[in-house]
């Protein structure tokens, strides 16, 4: 699938996670070694990246924004309540939809403010929708970039909590 964001034309496709690990270590989590941004759950999921032939960027070869996908449950809990009602909501069709979830989201810094994130982030939606069946797309945000998944129609559930030093909140989206 290809998108124009900002005069870019990107391409989108299905990649390894191994393709995924060089962005999720550079943008994520450079402190740590790359190791670190491994998922035990990697092998289960679905990695996809954004490719872009552009003269601005160093590497037309590799990925310049990656997120990866899971079937994944939304967390209940007793400070969860828009979860647990929408939970509910999703078990009474006669054919339930799935939960999926988004993690390892990142975008070359270089990159960023041009609507490559947007059209990943896009993209990932219209596959959980149409190819898992997905009813509802959450995620762990980072409470610094709660703003940015608000503009693109997620909402925040739940109350803050931290990985490491990083705060986090829960979005979802229904999709």
């Amino acid at each position: 699938m290809s998108s124009h964001a900002n005069e870019l034309l990107l391409r989108f496709k299905q990649i390894t996670v191994e393709q995924t690990l060089p962005l999720r270590h550079q943008v994520l989590w450079p402190e740590l070694s790359i190791e670190k941004v491994k998922l035990p759950e990697d092998a289960n999921g679905w990695h996809f990246g954004a490719f872009v032939d552009d003269p601005m960027t160093k590497d037309n070869n590799g990925p310049i924004a990656v997120i990866s996908l899971f079937l994944d449950p939304i967390p209940i809990d007793d400070t969860s309540v828009i979860s647990r009602d929408i939970s509910d909501s999703l078990s009474s069709p006669p054919t339930p939809a799935q939960n999926a979830r988004f993690r390892k989201f990142a975008c070359k810094t270089s990159m960023q403010g041009r609507g490559i994130g947007t059209a990943l982030l896009r993209y990932t939606m219209d596959f959980a929708r149409s190819n898992l069946n997905a009813g509802v797309l959450w995620c762990d945000a980072r409470v610094s970039s709660a703003e940015w998944y608000e503009r693109r129609g997620l909402l925040q559930f739940g109350n803050t909590f931290y990985k490491g030093p990083v705060q986090y909140v829960r979005m979802k989206t229904e999709l």
